[in-house]
């Protein structure tokens, strides 16, 4: 196993490069030199979503805690492209779902407003700070793009004409999601709707149903939450015509 296997992980939006120092805001200094209670000379990995990943020194201590990078570990590799549209829920539960759909591999999350949503006001910067605590301690090079919420009718209408819509439905007429997903060009862009808990309403499933290219997906005979629902589905999208398959 690389030695570099056991090294903390860290996202920073800085550029990285073989000699680059990487300059850490407050926040960031205090995580390193308090809670990974590394010191001057100490390694890690640090990623950006852009530059792959790379092995870095610590440079300094308390306020003037600073890193320069060594060595590249990983390229960046290209990344999937599945987005996550969902309705917003209450806090513990959006956190979660934020990290799951990060681990699942979503490109990105985008909050969408229903008829029955019971949450209106997303913390934008809560959900990415879960996606990148998601991507850090999961070894991803990638982080989801965080999108501002918006009603369904818009997010709908965003979406590229020759992106598939797989809509999570416990009233699609095919029963077996494996049946359901057959259909899906393998590797195509791709985007995952789960709605609220209170399901959609009726003119909400007619705008649904009246867009090309979408897939209605029975999740199986159980009732799941919605955060649950969320990595039922991610799982199924990405094994069956995601980037989970071998071939």
């Amino acid at each position: 196993m690389s030695p570099s296997r056991n090294l903390q992980r860290l996202f920073v939006p800085a550029e990285l490069g073989a000699s680059l120092p990487v300059a850490l805001d407050k926040a960031q200094a205090h995580y390193v030199g308090n809670v990974l209670r590394l010191r001057s000379g100490d390694e890690i990995l640090l990623f950006n979503g852009v530059d792959g990943e790379w092995r870095a020194r610590v440079d300094g201590e308390g306020k003037r805690t600073g890193l320069v990078c060594l060595d590249m570990t990983r390229p960046q590799g290209r990344p999937g492209d599945v987005q996550y549209l969902f309705a917003p829920l209450k806090s513990a539960r959006l956190d979660y779902m934020a990290q799951k759909a990060t681990e699942m591999g979503a490109s990105r999350l985008v909050p969408v407003l229903t008829h029955r949503t019971q949450v209106s006001r997303i913390n934008l910067d809560r959900l990415r700070a879960n996606a990148v605590e998601a991507a850090e301690q999961c070894g991803l090079l990638s982080i989801p793009e965080i999108a501002a919420e918006e009603k369904l009718p818009a997010a709908l209408a965003r979406l590229e004409p020759g992106r598939t819509l797989v809509f999570c439905d416990e009233a699609a007429e095919i029963a077996d999601p494996l049946e359901a997903l057959s259909s899906v060009k393998r590797g195509a862009p791709l985007a995952v709707l789960i709605g609220p808990e209170g399901g959609f309403d009726e003119a909400e499933r007619r705008l649904l149903a009246a867009r090309p290219g979408t897939v209605r997906l029975s999740l199986g005979p159980r009732i799941m939450r919605a955060d649950t629902a969320a990595v039922a589905a991610l799982a199924l999208v990405q094994a069956v015509c995601g980037d989970w398959h071998a071939g």
